[in-house]
């Protein structure tokens, strides 16, 4: 009931954003403002049928600050005062209510709480609230407003709305706005159209915008389409259907490229250690919780004390979460793995015994519930790539995972470190004889593992809860794609992580999340009967 002065100014700015509408639009005539307050004030009294009419006065006006009046009512937050009859605004101000003017935004005092009454909206008076607001921002100068007045036309699909369409139609430049407009025309065409040709260009326009719902909107406009029609529109229906099978095949491959990507970002820093150490790394998870944690930190931060920089918080987060479980790498290294070379038993217990340590921290400190990791703006909402949904937090961790990627095979191809870790993987006592010190190398290398693995938690946090538990979760699957691809083999480990992430897509719809993933273990069982050392094998040292 009761919004913010803040919130309600903002409504009013955003009204502006049509102020071309309402001086560029022939078919909206000026009204001045006591008579622009009466045309408010009648949406109080009476039926829903009588406040929807008071909601077509107001869009007559032409008033582009009806917009932010309009949009208050449809969220229940319009007020009236029951002794006068006034609509308001009202905040709360001790124990009565504070009185604003929706059109002027001048203050009007304040009454007890019992004198003010809501504004009362059902969902047909919604939907006529949502066609006005669209009708009052669909020539608005601002693109995104624009947009979303032409989606809630394409979604109410009301027939009144037709001469609005083709006038803005007209004067619309932006091509995918554009679209929206022509699609919503051409379903309302369907929906209340008398001319056959009309309607037949109508449903070529649905079949061909490729849009997801076309096949829907073309089947719910058959019990209304002229019998010579139905026969067309059928054969469109059933092109559709295998259009949208075509794309459901190539949307689980995004769907498994997405999987795959944090695979990759999971197993990368473990196939390293694993590679160059022999060591089973049973804590490899807990990396990427800390890394996951180091990102909440940050943003905590963030909104305690910069709110501005939010979004820049995963990009302060990431070196963060690199040193910091780099450093608990080596330590891990140098206190505990050391002492345990050769001993593969000792090591997987060790390290298991680690990661209990590792959570039980992490939950002393921060509790055992999940906690809130936000998406930056440019991280936030999704797109459609024609017939392909995808959202922008999963496209980025594609990006990510692959830069991530690129740049170990640059350390690894390129640097001294990188060099003396091939030496070690090909046979470590020559390299030990040619002066390199391999126990430094080992230790750089769990460090460089584990800081990869803080990157994936980083990445992870914007998709997956970030809790105590966060990297159990992904500890099997990585050594599934560590063993798979070929142990210590960053090609392989590439492509494992999207072999197996595809698989996994593909077989979810018809087995099942859990049952999916046993069938993905059974193959890769059966396959590593065959190949014991995975689909790129190295030579040196990790084969003996």
């Amino acid at each position: 009931m009761e919004r913010s002065a803040a919130r309600r100014w903002l409504a009013a700015a955003m009204a502006l954003l049509v102020a071309v509408f309402a001086f560029g639009s022939p078919s909206l005539a000026q009204v001045s403002d006591a008579e622009l307050t009466q045309r408010i004030d009648a949406l109080a009294p009476g039926s829903y049928a009588d406040r929807a009419g008071a909601v077509g006065a107001l869009v007559a006006s032409g008033d582009p600050r009806v917009v932010g009046v309009l949009q208050v009512l449809a969220e229940g937050d319009l007020l009236v005062v029951e002794e006068t009859g006034k609509v308001v605004y009202v905040e709360r101000s001790g124990k009565d209510f504070a009185l604003t003017d929706p059109l002027t935004g001048e203050s009007l005092g304040s009454v007890p709480r019992g004198d003010v009454e809501k504004v009362r909206v059902n969902n047909s008076l919604r939907r006529t609230l949502r066609t006005a607001i669209g009708q009052l921002t669909l020539l608005s100068e601002d693109r995104g407003t624009r947009l979303a007045a032409a989606q809630s036309i394409l979604r109410d699909a009301d027939p009144a709305n037709l001469q609005l369409l083709d006038e803005s139609l007209a004067a619309e430049i932006d091509p995918a706005i554009k679209r929206t407009m022509e699609l919503a025309r051409a379903v309302i065409t369907l929906k209340s159209g008398s001319d056959v040709e009309q309607i037949r260009s109508a449903a070529e326009t649905v079949a061909h915008s490729g849009s997801r719902d076309a096949a829907s909107i073309l089947s719910a406009a058959m019990g209304t389409v002229p019998d010579e029609l139905r026969a067309d529109i059928q054969a469109s229906i059933d092109g559709l259907a295998r259009d949208r099978a075509v794309w459901d095949a190539l949307q689980n491959v995004w769907f498994g490229v997405s999987l795959g990507s944090v695979l990759l970002l999971a197993a990368i820093g473990l196939a390293i250690t694993f590679g160059v150490m022999g060591v089973i790394n049973m804590a490899h998870g807990e990396m990427v919780m800390l890394g996951a944690y180091t990102t909440f930190a940050v943003q905590e931060t963030i909104r305690q004390n910069a709110p501005g920089l939010f979004d820049y918080s995963l990009a302060i987060a990431l070196p963060l979460a690199f040193l910091l479980t780099a450093l608990v790498g080596v330590a891990i290294e140098r206190g505990v793995i050391r002492w345990l070379y050769g001993r593969a038993l000792e090591t997987l217990l060790a390290t298991w015994g680690l990661s209990l340590i590792l959570q039980q921290t992490v939950r002393s400190i921060f509790g055992p519930t999940n906690r809130q990791v936000g998406n930056p703006s440019w991280m936030s909402g999704s797109f459609e790539f024609y017939g392909l949904a995808i959202t922008w937090s999963r496209l980025w961790i594609v990006v990510f995972a692959l830069a991530v990627f690129v740049a170990l095979l640059l350390v690894l191809n390129r640097t001294a470190l990188g060099l003396q870790m091939r030496a070690v993987t090909q046979n470590r006592r020559m390299a030990s004889a040619m002066g390199i010190r391999t126990p430094l190398v080992d230790a750089m290398t769990f460090g460089l593992g584990s800081g990869i693995a803080g990157l994936a938690g980083v990445a992870l946090s914007q998709i997956d809860n970030v809790s105590p538990n966060l990297g159990q979760g992904y500890i099997i699957d990585s050594f599934m794609v560590v063993v798979f691809g070929g142990v210590g083999n960053l090609w392989g480990t590439l492509v494992g992580a999207m072999t197996l992430g595809i698989a996994n897509k593909f077989l979810e719809p018809y087995a099942g999340a859990v049952l999916g993933k046993i069938l993905i273990l059974v193959l890769i069982i059966l396959f590593i009967q065959r190949r014991p050392r995975g689909l790129f094998a190295l030579k040196g040292r990790a084969v003996e």
